[in-house]
């Protein structure tokens, strides 16, 4: 799977998508990620990736042109046989645009969007995304929750992470991937089993340390939330 990143800022991902998970997973060649500069698909010298709303309002929108330009790039190196956008775009791919209006990103959506070989992000900034973009150049917009942030880099790593640890081989320790417990967790503790907090000796619950399997996934099960 290739993920296919558009953002006026490049340089956030560096340190996230070297480290970790997403880091082995592109080691082991089961994710590829390509990061697009979105100024580099305007025209003008200023390299102009945004301008004011019409009909007035506070904050800047981005413009849909380097975008749909940026997309239809992508959609060429995927597919460099088509002739223009209406037949570029391959069955195999997503185009994502991070958005506050987007449909909430959960597991069940991380899971769909493993069948997908290509997937397109496209981050917002500013006061928003010309709507051109939504309509016109996004399969669908997504949110990873309700909360105001800068942009959507995050949500785009977010996404990433979500979808690579569900590709097989990826995680050493297939039990990890959280929707075998139905997203929900129970509380976890290691070693040493006595430890001294604040003047209080706080231990670890018997029943794992007992060696009692079904004892354990029993109380698991009664502490999940």
């Amino acid at each position: 799977m290739t993920f296919h990143i558009i953002t006026i800022f490049p340089q956030i991902f560096n340190s996230y998508f070297k480290e970790g998970i997403i880091h082995r997973a592109q080691l082991k060649n089961k994710i590829k990620i390509k990061i697009y500069n979105l100024r580099d698909f305007t025209n003008d010298k200023h390299k102009t990736v945004d301008d004011r709303p019409f009909g007035g309002g506070p904050g800047m929108v981005l413009k849909v042109e380097p975008i749909y330009k940026a997309v239809n790039s992508i959609f060429k190196k995927i597919n460099p046989q088509a002739r223009n956008f209406k037949f570029l775009k391959p069955k195999s791919t997503r185009t994502i645009l991070l958005s506050a209006k987007g449909t909430r990103f959960d597991q069940k959506k991380a899971k769909s969007l493993t069948k997908y070989k290509n997937i397109i992000l496209i981050c917002g900034r500013y006061e928003g995304v010309d709507e051109r973009v939504a309509k016109y150049v996004a399969d669908e917009e997504i949110s990873i929750g309700d909360y105001i942030l800068s942009g959507g880099e995050l949500g785009a790593m977010v996404i990433i992470e979500a979808i690579t640890r569900l590709i097989p081989g990826v995680l050493g320790n297939e039990e990890s991937i959280e929707d075998k417990r139905k997203i929900k967790s129970y509380p976890v503790y290691t070693r040493p089993a006595v430890v001294d907090i604040n003047g209080k000796k706080r231990t670890v619950p018997k029943v794992l340390l007992s060696g009692d399997h079904k004892k354990i996934e029993e109380w698991r099960e009664k502490h999940q939330k």
